[in-house]
């Protein structure tokens, strides 16, 4: 599930020591990254100090100075699995209104995008794609089972999973309702 907009510190604490980290791997100063980036030394200080809700843009700008993708600025720095983010990036100033990083993969190619709907009892079968692919699902409605060989993931709505799908597959709609999800396919 989603974090919610109280978790927002826990997030900015992320930030904060992964700034810090990153910028110290790289061997600059607050001053150098500032410059290279773009971003105020007295902006790069109250990040680090957890103190300041940054800006999506201004995170890119950081990451980008310090060549790192943007998911490693604000991903946990303890995560078990690299890919999967699923933190809080944004909120807005009415209530609901937010931007969640669900997790990343690596492409060489392109990423496709999909809006599927499965009906009731639905199955689409799938062949292994090549070594090195991945699939990235987010379910919005219903509930999505995705085999993987003999084993079933279940994703329910608001909930998301990422796979190697260079193995069967498929995807299977076993609830009483019509199951929507997005489907990334990364090449």
């Amino acid at each position: 599930m989603h974090k919610d907009s109280s978790q927002r510190a826990s997030v900015l604490q992320h930030v904060s020591q992964n700034v810090r980290r990153l910028r110290h791997a790289a061997d600059l100063s607050q001053t150098a990254l500032a410059e290279k980036s773009g971003v105020s030394r007295r902006m790069l200080v109250a990040i680090e100090a957890g103190e300041k809700n940054v800006s999506l843009t201004t995170l890119d700008r950081v990451a980008e100075a310090l060549d790192v993708a943007f998911s490693d600025l604000i991903q946990a720095p303890d995560a078990r699995d690299p890919s999967r983010i699923n933190e809080l990036a944004w909120t807005g100033t009415i209530p609901g209104s937010k931007a969640v990083l669900l997790s990343k993969a690596q492409a060489v190619r392109e990423v496709e995008q999909w809006e599927w709907c499965l009906q009731p009892g639905e199955v689409y079968p799938s062949e292994p794609d090549a070594d090195g692919w991945s699939e990235q699902i987010y379910v919005f409605e219903g509930c999505l089972t995705v085999m993987l060989g003999d084993q079933p993931q279940i994703i329910a709505t608001g909930e998301f999973f990422m796979f190697a799908s260079n193995q069967p597959h498929c995807y299977r709609n076993d609830g009483a309702v019509a199951a929507r999800f997005v489907r990334n396919v990364v090449i």
